[in-house]
């Protein structure tokens, strides 16, 4: 096991490599001039050269690209350009709001999900089955948009059960009284999806042979749909939830500004908003480092809950 993960963070180094190169590219060749954004329409040229000289934009390319890479391995981005403030500072107290969010709605995705998808397969081809999936094809065509007007609307400023946006300083306020209704929005919107995904998990598992193996045994069908058919079907499951972890990070972005949640998704929109380089390109590398993390977690997730899984 540890050979092995040794072998998959060697084989990280070149993916990476490739991201540094392209968000270098990307921000240096094609973002333009960061010292014409940061000076002004009413700056002259002794501004902007001084400018560039603070941020080494005057070095050649491969020096900058140096610079970036020690950035990179040092973790240290420098100063956002609209506010001053440390990246790393910035990114470290956003990450806690973020995932004041994103745990309790990834946990009830996936248990609801994974529940309701057995239990509709369980039926599967019944009117039930079908009533089910109709209002899942409904549920997803309506847009979060939506779903947040409404329920802000109503279950905030109407019935005042929720506050209508804002966030505190103490962790069990945040979760129980800020974070609620953003959780409550997130899981209506992905539950559909996710209910429709993993019932094609679970049917797929069903019509292996190993499921009417077990039926000609006489086991129960719940016993079979909750042990024999959930341990195989959570292999794709735990793929989905892994892959989407680093997405919901900066794609909850609406639920943060719509609620003024200070997390990582609203720092990203307000450092495309200020053109602020050293924000989006640390959030960049950061993100795409945490999804070849959680890549190497699911295969040894699949391990754990198939230990006939063979890891190359």
């Amino acid at each position: 096991m540890l050979a092995y993960i040794l072998r998959r963070l060697w084989q990280m180094l070149p993916t990476m490599a490739g991201v540094v190169l392209l968000v270098f590219i990307l921000f240096n060749w094609i973002g333009g001039d960061p010292a014409y954004l940061l000076a002004g329409k009413m700056s002259d040229a002794a501004d902007i050269e001084n400018i560039r000289r603070q941020l080494g934009t005057d070095q050649p390319m491969h020096v900058q690209l140096w610079i970036f890479v020690k950035q990179i391995l040092t973790v240290d981005f420098g100063n956002a350009w609209s506010t001053g403030e440390p990246v790393s500072t910035i990114i470290a107290s956003r990450l806690g709001p973020s995932l004041t969010v994103l745990i309790p709605l990834t946990v009830l995705d996936t248990t609801i999900g994974i529940a309701l998808a057995l239990a509709v397969a369980f039926v599967r081809g019944s009117l039930t089955d079908r009533a089910v999936m109709l209002a899942c094809t409904v549920g997803m065509s309506v847009s979060i948009l939506v779903y947040i007007i409404a329920f802000q609307y109503g279950l905030a400023y109407k019935l005042g059960l929720f506050p209508v946006q804002g966030w505190g300083s103490a962790p069990g306020e945040n979760l129980l009284r800020y974070a609620a209704l953003p959780v409550l929005i997130g899981l209506a919107v992905s539950i559909a999806p996710t209910l429709r995904l993993y019932r094609s998990f679970v049917l797929d598992e069903v019509q292996q042979d190993y499921v009417r193996t077990a039926r000609a045994k006489g086991l129960p069908e719940r016993r079979i749909m909750w042990v024999h058919v959930l341990r195989n079907a959570a292999i794709p499951i735990i793929t989905h939830v892994m892959a989407n972890l680093p997405a919901l990070l900066i794609g909850a972005f609406l639920l943060e500004r719509f609620f003024g949640i200070p997390g990582i998704g609203r720092e990203v929109i307000l450092a495309v908003e200020r053109s602020d380089f050293p924000v989006i390109k640390a959030i960049t590398v950061y993100v795409a480092a945490a999804t070849m993390v959680f890549n190497l977690l699911a295969d040894l997730l699949y391990k754990a809950v198939d230990p006939r899984v063979q890891l190359a």
